[in-house]
């Protein structure tokens, strides 16, 4: 039992390191689709975290439950097999885009935070993801596992800091006017649905390389509860921001102004968290290719990174801005669908 609990804190910390990307660990995704929505956006929180856990656990377990190798398989099970080829060639457009907002974040975390060059963050975080890549989801397991606990922690000393300020309760109660506020209706569906399509690529061949229907369950659980606990704590903090949607990086800000001697460290864990997100997503893109074209994962890894490489050079919070909400809804299909979809566990086969 010891060792299920084991492989099941191990499975979350691949869902939470997959999810938490860099609009996540940055605070920019937050603000984009909560934060700056004020009250209504935390009650959007919850309706995420519920649905992170559900159809999270959902996923995974019914991934595992057809042996599905990758999420072209997932699929073409859930769509049948030309519309799910056609959701497959959407995905494959997304998982690159988002592989390029990983990578334009981690050079906006050199760029904004270290005063260094912005291509320096990009072309390091590409090195580390080669080595990474070439461990398999080894790799992806030790990376998570370490990072994702030093995340949690941290978004909660934040939010300390923050509910502690006096005026922390009328700036959790506000509802500012925004042009678009009816996204904050849509927001949790359409933010759940983006995560959890694209978290597909990494979650289907680890949950069917687990197996065991206990530990994937429980591990969909823990994830999903420690994503919303997340959420929330980031979002505690960023309302105390002012003109929070003008920063590229506000969470690092934040950190500065609250408590400047963990400041070094937190900027170290966003770009952790970018990294496991850049590794876990080239991990799902390498998994699709190999199934379609029989080549060695050198040259697959490189190929992708060059076409995201070659995307990342957008401005990050552009990238973010559009390319996540338009993503957003064209994964709905597939939430839709996968919420739908009947399911009736079987016993493990372990």
């Amino acid at each position: 039992m010891k060792r299920k609990w084991n492989q099941a804190f191990q499975i979350a910390a691949v869902y939470v390191g997959t999810v938490v990307g860099a609009g996540f660990a940055t605070g920019k995704e937050i603000v984009e689709f909560f934060s700056r929505f004020g009250f209504f956006g935390f009650i959007s929180i919850l309706m995420s975290g519920y649905l992170f856990v559900v159809i999270g656990s959902k996923m995974m377990r019914m991934a595992a439950q057809i042996e599905a190798r990758s999420y072209q398989e997932f699929n073409e099970y859930l769509f049948g097999r030309w519309p799910g080829r056609i959701i497959n060639f959407f995905m494959l457009i997304m998982l690159v885009g988002v592989s390029a907002v990983m990578l334009s974040g981690a050079g906006a975390v050199f760029e904004e935070q270290l005063g260094l060059p912005k291509n320096a963050g990009i072309v390091l975080t590409i090195f580390l993801s080669y080595f990474v890549m070439l461990v398999g989801s080894r790799g992806l397991f030790a990376v998570n596992t370490f990072v994702v606990p030093l995340m949690i922690t941290f978004s909660l000393i934040l939010m300390v800091l923050s509910v502690q300020n006096p005026q922390f309760v009328s700036k959790f109660l506000y509802i500012p006017y925004v042009d678009d506020g009816w996204k904050s209706v849509i927001a949790p569906f359409s933010y759940a649905a983006l995560n959890l399509g694209l978290a597909q690529a990494v979650l289907v061949p680890i949950a069917t390389e687990v197996k065991d229907d206990w530990t994937i369950k429980w591990g969909g659980i823990m994830g999903g509860l420690a994503l919303t606990l997340i959420l929330m704590a980031s979002h505690f903090t960023l309302i105390m921001l002012p003109n929070l949607e003008f920063y590229e990086i506000p969470m690092a800000i934040i950190m500065k102004n609250l408590a400047p001697f963990l400041y070094g460290i937190y900027v170290l864990i966003i770009y952790g968290e970018i990294f496991t997100s850049v590794i876990g997503n080239v991990f799902g893109l390498d998994r699709q290719i190999q199934q379609l074209f029989p080549v060695h994962t050198i040259l697959s890894v490189s190929v992708i990174f060059a076409l995201s490489y070659l995307v990342s050079l957008v401005n990050y919070g552009t990238l973010l801005s559009y390319l996540y909400p338009s993503f957003g809804y064209v994964c709905m299909t597939f939430f839709i669908l996968l919420w739908m979809k009947p399911f009736h566990p079987i016993s493990n086969r372990k």
